[in-house]
């Protein structure tokens, strides 16, 4: 069932990059006031006596603090990447982080590591070089192929912390602090209201902000960080193919080859569940 919930959060991330794009509002506004909405709909679910019992002690506010600020960085140059390159180099890598994952998982979850570790790592490595052929890229695309694997970096050092802390929270109450912490480091530079992207505001808000990381943190109570992240595949799939639909917008030669190597590593990655 843990797997189910994943893929179904992960399903509907995949389509957040088209609402990015369309926006058409400054990056720090756009997260700021849908994580707004998402904690005003969060809410009001947690005064419901079942939740206010779950609510952690102060000791443990650490954690959704630490979660925030990892969520912070990963949320914004994921949507960095949206806006600044195509939707599919900013998807492909992102989802260097089942790599990253399974170069981590030894020293962090004490998972052994193996030579095909170093063989993903390799592939992963030569796919982002074909992506960031310089002869075939503009300063704007580069720099947002690079937040996508910065993006892709902090993702994995969330699969990791999500994986050794998760149990100590309900999903919603995580989720909640989380967007806490998110929201009180964007407010110092948020200025006004952008009333154009309140479709978008709401959409992301209650969507991607709400629905989709409860889910995503339920499953990870129940299946591995690896499994997790390679079930994460179904989103550049599904993310390159709505914006073919949506935006119009054909993945280049090098994405296609530097994407199917990281999606290549990402394969062997799952292939072997001692990775």
């Amino acid at each position: 069932m843990g797997a189910l919930y994943v893929l179904l959060a992960i399903f509907l991330w995949s389509s957040q990059g088209a609402v990015v794009r369309l926006a058409g509002v400054d990056l720090h506004v756009l997260i700021f006031y849908s994580i707004v909405v998402s904690l005003i709909v969060q809410g009001v679910v947690l005064c419901q006596k079942r939740y206010r019992s779950k609510v952690p002690d102060s000791r443990k506010m650490i954690y959704p603090a630490m979660l925030g600020v990892l969520s912070l960085g990963n949320t914004f140059t994921f949507f960095y990447a949206f806006q600044n390159t195509t939707i599919a180099n900013a998807v492909l890598t992102h989802y260097t982080a089942p790599v990253i994952v399974a170069f981590l998982a030894p020293f962090f979850l004490k998972e052994r590591i193996t030579r095909k570790i170093v063989a993903v790592i390799v592939l992963a490595s030569a796919g982002l070089v074909v992506m960031l052929n310089k002869f075939s890229l503009g300063a704007h695309e580069t720099a947002g192929i690079l937040a996508g694997l910065v993006s892709g970096i902090t993702y994995a050092v969330i699969i990791i912390f999500l994986r050794l802390h998760s149990e100590k929270f309900n999903p919603l109450v995580l989720t909640f602090f989380t967007n806490v912490t998110m929201a009180l480091l964007l407010a110092p530079f948020v200025d006004g209201f952008p009333a154009k992207a309140l479709w978008s505001i709401l959409l992301i808000g209650i969507v991607y902000s709400t629905i989709a990381p409860i889910l995503y943190y339920r499953g990870l109570q129940e299946i591995t960080a690896n499994r997790a992240a390679v079930l994460g595949y179904l989103e550049p799939v599904c993310a390159i193919i709505l914006s073919m639909f949506l935006l119009k917008e054909i993945p280049g030669l090098y994405s296609i080859a530097g994407g199917l190597l990281i999606m290549f590593s990402g394969y062997l990655t799952v292939r072997d569940s001692r990775v």
